[in-house]
């Protein structure tokens, strides 16, 4: 009986030292980062009655961020895209009729999710007057600024 024992022990050890295999694998998985929408730039200043001898006018604004979560603004940039006549002016108007200062505003501010939030200010748009140029072409004109945000 100690012989059948002795080989019952040592047929135990055996099989627990060799009862695994090993082997090498690989698999994948994924991870999605999400992307962003650009903001909306709103002009929310009036800006009215530019004319020769005029003063400069500030232009300021908020912004509505449709994305998930907040965003990061550093600048907004305000540029002079275009200049409509009224109807019947006598003249040329163009945006060489007016002047953009400070037209690269810094926010440098995280900007939350949703509409009307955050703010920017600091450009100024001014008629440029040129005492020795007629500038009807410019009464009744509309200026069109566009905004851009890094």
């Amino acid at each position: 009986m100690f012989i059948v024992v002795g080989a019952f022990v040592l047929a135990m050890v055996g099989s627990i030292a060799f009862a695994y295999w090993t082997s090498d694998g690989s698999g994948t998985g994924y991870a999605d980062t999400g992307d962003t929408r650009p903001v909306v730039i709103e002009q929310t200043s009036v800006v009215s009655d530019l004319r020769p001898g005029g003063a400069p006018q500030t232009l300021s604004g908020r912004f509505d961020n449709p994305n998930a979560g907040p965003v990061f603004i550093g600048t907004v940039t305000a540029s002079i895209d275009g200049v409509t006549t009224a109807a019947g002016a006598v003249g040329e108007c163009t945006a060489d009729d007016y002047v953009l200062s400070g037209a690269e505003m810094t926010v440098n501010s995280e900007i939350a999710a949703g509409d009307d939030v955050g703010t920017w200010s600091g450009a100024r748009l001014a008629f440029d007057n040129k005492a020795t140029v007629d500038q009807d072409g410019c009464k009744g004109a509309t200026v069109t600024l566009a905004y851009t945000a890094r």
